[in-house]
């Protein structure tokens, strides 16, 4: 793997530190940490009421819990559930809860609260990203106050794994509706105050179970999504650690004893999403010569300053199942360009291209529009705020193409959601996909994600660019950051000052 080292000028650097506004050189106390994002959390904090995943950076395992808990490795342990059974036929979760756990307006933890957790989740009202997740459940039931009976009504072999994402967090029942502004969970940290369109500010709550070990009082998210300004930032000293930085900002650090870069793998997607309910993109000829025209190479150069490796589909190098489709469809200029003869296309054809703040959108649309040019498709590029992003491209779809990364490690539903942004209505994928979430045997299993794989890629539903790397440069040292990134989370419980 190709890993390019781009320098940011002095010049550039030392104007984004004057434009820094905490000031320089701020004096962290040692039972606090800044840490920045790219991103701010829209439209709330609550993980159940919106697809950002910005929002799960922060609330997930300090302000919210789930049953289960997501490692960096990982793997799946106990949280707010102590232990687990499984039925033979994997579709049954008995689940015996932790005992003395309250919420943070004192109400107590109990299977209740996990029997209407849940069912909001399915609800007809619910705006759960993984709701499908939650209307599988056939029933949930309270046995006693701290056993949880779950009866799926189909096979998920990642059950357990879903339980520990923010869309499964367990909230408490009569402050539900206001967690987007005023979250209350049972995890060591609360809401102190959120400065919209600066920071977060969470504080240690005290009466958290094991409230001892937590050794942070105070943690402060900033919101950088200039690639200059959060270089200068860590420079600066106003932040401690920034988790999934632009990778640019690498050369200026690694050599830098007083800060750690930490390259972590993932299992996200970085794709260019497609309407494939737009013409001339609902042609899989066009959507085809788009992919053709497309050098996933120059795109990971550009966009992740080479930290990535190509994919052909919805699926990535690691995970259970994999397979290599890259070779279905190719870089090739001339085959896109026949391809979109065979289409009956009259170039140029303009195409809107929307990208929101993240420098991999940023950076990679500017790539990937030189390449489509080549071929007659004029890109209109159009910056967005996530905001927007998630009101025009993700709600309402009104967009042709825009570049995006699904961070979630288990997605390939998503291809089989009705009404899902991207457009795609295959009942043959809807089949197959039903097929996976059905089969015990794991080689069943494995040969069945190879045809969704390859299913995909010869639909060119969207284009399927690479699986990033993401880099943490932070003080060196903060100790507990995450090696490794399954989903995305900032678990401050871990972190401390070493």
């Amino acid at each position: 793997m190709v890993k390019r080292r781009s320098i940011l000028t002095s010049t550039v650097a030392t104007a984004a530190i004057c434009a820094v506004p905490f000031g320089a050189q701020a004096q962290t106390k040692k039972d606090s940490l800044v840490l920045a994002m790219a991103l701010e959390p829209a439209p709330g904090l609550d993980p159940t009421g919106g697809a950002a995943s910005a929002i799960a950076e922060i609330a997930l395992y300090n302000i919210f819990e789930t049953l289960t808990k997501i490692n960096s490795d990982g793997t799946v342990t106990p949280l707010l559930a102590e232990s687990w059974e499984v039925s033979p036929d994997l579709k049954t979760y008995t689940f015996k809860l932790r005992k003395g756990v309250k919420f943070q307006n004192g109400e107590p933890f109990n299977a209740m609260a996990v029997k209407f957790s849940f069912e909001r989740a399915a609800s007809e009202k619910s705006i759960n990203k993984d709701k499908r997740t939650f209307t599988s459940m056939s029933s949930v039931a309270a046995i006693d106050d701290y056993t949880v009976v779950i009866l799926n009504t189909q096979l998920d072999p990642e059950f357990l794994f879903a339980m520990g994402q923010g869309t499964a967090i367990i909230v408490e029942p009569r402050s539900a509706d206001s967690n987007g502004t005023k979250p209350v969970g049972t995890g060591p940290f609360q809401l102190e105050v959120w400065n919209k369109g600066s920071s977060v500010v969470l504080s240690k709550w005290d009466g958290y179970r094991n409230a001892a070990a937590i050794k942070l009082k105070k943690a402060t998210f900033r919101f950088i999504s200039d690639p200059a300004a959060q270089v200068a930032a860590l420079l600066a000293g106003d932040v401690d650690a920034f988790p999934r930085v632009t990778p640019r900002a690498v050369p200026q650090f690694k050599s830098n004893s007083k800060f750690q870069v930490v390259v972590s793998g993932s299992r996200a997607k970085t794709i260019l999403a497609i309407n494939n309910k737009k013409k001339p993109l609902d042609d899989v000829r066009v959507r085809r010569a788009i992919l053709a025209a497309i050098d996933r190479k120059a795109v990971i150069e550009g966009a992740g300053d080479g930290y990535g490796a190509p994919i052909g589909s919805h699926y990535v190098p690691g995970a259970f199942g994999y397979v290599d489709t890259t070779g279905i469809n190719p870089f090739n200029i001339e085959k896109a360009k026949a391809l979109l003869a065979e289409a009956g296309i009259k170039t140029p054809l303009e195409l809107s291209l929307k990208l929101p703040p993240p420098p991999y959108a940023r950076q990679g649309g500017e790539v990937i529009a030189a390449q489509l040019a080549k071929i007659g498709i004029i890109a209109k590029i159009e910056n967005i705020e996530f905001a927007q992003w998630l009101s025009s491209v993700y709600t309402n779809k009104n967009y042709d193409l825009t570049i995006i990364s699904h961070v979630e490690p288990f997605d390939l539903g998503n291809y089989a959601k009705p009404g899902y942004y991207w457009g795609y209505e295959n009942p043959k994928f809807n089949e197959l996909f039903e097929k996976i979430q059905n089969s015990p045997r794991p080689a069943d299993r494995a040969k069945l994600l190879g045809d969704a794989q390859r299913m995909l890629a010869n639909d060119a539903v969207n284009g399927f660019l690479f699986q990033p790397q993401w880099i943490t440069i932070a003080n060196k040292n903060v100790r507990g950051l995450w090696k490794d990134m399954p989903i995305f989370a900032n678990d401050l419980s871990a972190l401390s000052w070493g």
